[in-house]
């Protein structure tokens, strides 16, 4: 396993535009026997080739890891995830550009040795589509499995443009493959013009629990996140995180931007709360097109943090405060 901040040692963190590129410094490695006593590893998916709209997402990763942030405590949760767990970088999935079911398989590998290591995997996307092999693997030793996704979106239409196939499908999937529960299914952010009454229609019968925005705006994002865990309740679950959620002003970077949505701090409090509240077994951020270098790409750095809450959370269960 390489430690990037070995010849940083003596001064305790390196400048995140110097040495080899991985998450927050984390150790490196793509060798699944390095990942005995491991709790987290971070997995990069960087891929586009199934988006709709504007593609570019698969620079997500590597813009990600650029802007993570160093290790050190949350101020309101009290705990600093990257002590309290032992998490590594694992590198990216063996993507091949152009062909999304080969991509999509090594995506399944990356994440499955993960979970055969018996750590938590937490993907960088990539686009959305994404989402369904890595929940595939993680739910692969659970059966059926509880999902809260952040999104504009609800991504369960059967086809976009007569592609089953998509970043706007894996959830349709999911569901039908009978790999999520329907019934532990929660949405939160959904907004916009795109959904119609076809989908409503196949996830009410289904029992899908949609908190659209206009919700998280009245109620607060508290009270939505405290709904969603109580839905999800006892058993693994899964946590799916589309940058598109927030506001444009706070992600400008993605493919399918929608005015009126969350705010950042929004968004990192509901990523720790279902975190913290449910019993994880992955997660992914996605959607994250790359505007600009390191922290100065205002998408790629709410995106780490979304990743650094997604840990605090799991940190913050795991102590049992």
């Amino acid at each position: 396993m390489i430690d990037p901040l070995g010849r940083w040692a003596a001064h305790g963190y390196k400048p995140d535009y110097a040495g080899l590129l991985t998450y927050s410094g984390l150790p490196y490695t793509e060798d699944p026997a390095e990942l005995e006593g491991v709790d987290v590893a971070i997995v990069g998916a960087p891929t586009d080739d199934l988006v709709s709209e504007r593609p570019g997402a698969r620079y997500g990763p590597r813009a990600i890891r650029a802007a993570s942030s160093l290790a050190g405590p949350h101020l309101e949760a009290g705990v600093d995830a990257l002590e309290a767990l032992t998490v590594v970088d694992f590198g990216d999935a063996a993507v091949i550009p152009g062909d999304p079911v080969s991509t999509q398989s090594a995506i399944a590998a990356a994440v499955g040795d993960v979970v055969a290591a018996g750590a938590l995997p937490i993907v960088l996307g990539g686009d959305h589509s994404i989402a369904e092999p890595d929940v595939r693997a993680a739910a692969a030793p659970h059966g059926p499995v509880g999902l809260v996704q952040f999104d504009t979106h609800t991504d369960t239409w059967p086809d976009v443009l007569g592609a089953e196939l998509s970043h706007g499908t894996p959830m349709f999937r999911l569901v039908e493959a009978g790999i999520v529960d329907p019934e532990r299914y929660v949405q939160i952010g959904i907004r916009g013009y795109t959904h119609g009454e076809e989908v409503w229609a196949w996830q009410r019968e289904r029992g899908i629990v949609t908190h659209p925005m206009h919700e998280v705006r009245e109620r607060g994002i508290g009270a939505v996140v405290d709904d969603a865990i109580a839905r999800v309740g006892a058993g693994p679950a899964y946590l799916s995180v589309d940058v598109d959620v927030l506001d444009p002003a706070f992600a400008p970077g993605t493919g399918t931007p929608e005015p009126g949505g969350m705010t950042s701090l929004e968004l990192l409090a509901g990523c720790r709360g279902v975190a913290a509240g449910v019993e994880l077994i992955g997660a992914d951020v996605v959607e994250v097109l790359p505007e600009s270098v390191g922290s100065r790409d205002i998408t790629a750095q709410v995106a780490d943090r979304a990743v650094r809450e997604i840990l605090t959370g799991i940190a913050v269960r795991r102590s049992g405060k």
